[in-house]
């Protein structure tokens, strides 16, 4: 092997773009003995258990240990150095428009783990403590060794979408059965060498495993296999690995966890909690922005709320979606509650939607504002809680109420509709004087519109978390708008080596 000198080492790693200090470019050298640097390479190889890929690191071949001794020992302290640094602060560390990931790099600062590396008799260990410094890490990481395992036992068999809607308990399908069977076996290795005693029977062994299925990736547990379920069974199982890899670093550099009362809402998880520290004061169903009107990422504040609130259609309502059921059915659309406005003279005028030429409107020529009045049937429900922000989200009642019944609820054109709507409205209004629950329904029952200033705001904070950790177990939602899938694409960019490692 050619040998390199310390200085053109020194040269090529500290290069405009990667702005590394390394340990022993700073005078820093491991002073462990051979043995020990033989594990802490050998922890380094392993970094894929982390979620890490060792080839970002520039671990030196073992050839080199016994040719270059002084090399092999500059090259690991390097390598150690920059998979402490990702370790602790993670790998992507400039994530735009990622909000939710609020990460802090004076709550885990590098000059004592450097130390700690430099000088410890097992580094390989100072390796391992740096890789689980958050509680979370590791039932995250064991989870991610079991979807590589999985994967390793692939592939997973596709499950052909046609066919009767729901997939029963009993039922009969020849050909989807044995499908599904396959697709399960990789999961769940004893249905392999349970041989069915038909194999086109939805039996009892396979609805167990179906159970089990669901109940691990957060589904309603019944055996059932729908629309819902069917499309997440038939989901690469290289997508799992992917958001593990996302969820374990994202958990990486974060600050001391919030204490104050606040409402976070998990989008890919569909819920929200209202929290004091990490006790869960409420926990409610939601329904968010489907993926073509995605809900963004964000930390606002709700500062008031209205009662009996009409709805003043957003543009791209009007135009996408309601454009059509006019066109279908304009006189019944003013029955229920919806009334466009147009401009005569300057001045917004209501217009008789039965008295428009609708072949002559398309989406593209709409001159028209879409307002919806107050009542039962509006889109708002009876509540809308007001949080000011520039993409004009908020949270409100709805009432499509059976569509909190579903496992998937990304319905929504971007707000955050809830499920117990006047729960909410009992903690917006707590501390503010003159109001409780019995003010509240009275104007309510009076149809009016109105609202409240909130004395005491709430902090809201929009977040985007796809692996749940409770009780130490992982539930895996999935990837809804794919800032998985964007997080691993950074994690893995040469761009996301830049360092700034410093403190």
């Amino acid at each position: 092997m050619r040998k390199i000198t310390l200085l053109a080492l020194a040269l090529a790693l500290c290069a405009p773009g990667l702005m590394v200090t390394p340990a022993w470019a700073q005078g820093t050298v491991l002073a462990a003995s051979q043995i020990g640097l033989q594990a802490l390479a050998a922890r380094l190889r392993a970094l894929d258990a982390d979620g890490l890929d060792p080839r970002h690191y520039a671990i030196p071949d073992e050839a080199l240990a016994a040719s270059d001794p002084v090399m092999y020992r500059a090259m690991l302290a390097n390598a150690a150095d920059t998979a402490l640094v990702d370790l602790l602060h993670g790998r992507a560390r400039a994530i735009g428009g990622r909000p939710d990931i609020r990460r802090d790099a004076t709550a885990h600062m590098l000059e004592p783990w450097r130390a700690e590396l430099a000088n410890a008799a097992s580094p390989a260990a100072t390796l391992e403590r740096a890789a689980l410094h958050h509680p979370e890490i590791a039932p995250l990481r064991a989870a991610l060794a079991e979807a590589r395992a999985i994967l390793a036992r692939g592939p997973a068999a596709t499950i052909p979408t046609e066919g009767p809607h729901t997939i029963e308990p009993g039922s009969n399908d020849a050909r989807r059965i044995p499908l599904l069977r396959a697709r399960l076996a990789v999961e769940e290795p004893a249905l392999a060498v349970m041989p069915p005693l038909d194999p086109g029977i939805y039996d009892e062994p396979l609805v167990e495993a179906v159970k089990h299925w669901q109940a691990r990736e957060g589904y309603e547990v019944d055996g059932r296999i729908g629309r819902i379920t069917l499309a997440a069974l038939n989901r690469p199982l290289e997508g799992r690995v992917m958001q593990l890899r996302a969820n374990i670093d994202m958990r990486r550099g974060l600050g001391a966890p919030e204490t104050h009362r606040r409402i976070e809402v998990n989008l890919p998880h569909q819920r929200l909690q209202l929290l004091e520290g990490a006790t869960p004061k409420m926990d409610m169903a939601v329904i968010v922005g489907r993926p073509d009107r995605a809900t963004p990422l964000m930390r606002v504040r709700m500062t008031a709320l209205q009662f009996n609130p009409s709805w003043g259609v957003p543009e791209r309502n009007a135009r996408q979606d309601l454009l059509p059921r006019f066109r279908r059915d304009p006189a019944g659309m003013q029955a229920r509650g919806f009334h466009l406005y147009g401009m005569v003279d300057g001045v917004r005028t209501m217009v008789d939607a039965t008295t428009l030429d609708w072949s002559s409107l398309s989406a593209t020529n709409f001159p028209y504002f879409i307002r919806q009045d107050a009542g039962d049937a509006n889109a708002l429900g009876r509540i809308k809680f007001i949080m000011p922000n520039g993409e004009d989200i908020y949270m409100h009642d709805t009432p499509d109420r059976h569509l909190f019944r579903r496992p998937d609820r990304a319905f929504s054109s971007g707000c955050i509709r809830l499920e117990r709507p006047m729960e909410m409205l009992d903690a917006a209004l707590s501390g503010t004087p003159g109001w409780d629950r019995a003010r509240a329904q009275r104007v309510l029952d009076s149809r009016a519109t109105a609202g409240v200033a909130i004395t005491r705001t709430v902090p809201v904070a929009l977040i985007y978390t796809t692996a749940i950790v409770r009780d130490g177990g992982v539930t895996l939602r999935h990837d809804l708008y794919n800032h998985d899938a964007t997080y691993v694409r950074a994690m893995d960019s040469a761009s996301s080596r830049t360092r700034t490692a410093s403190r």
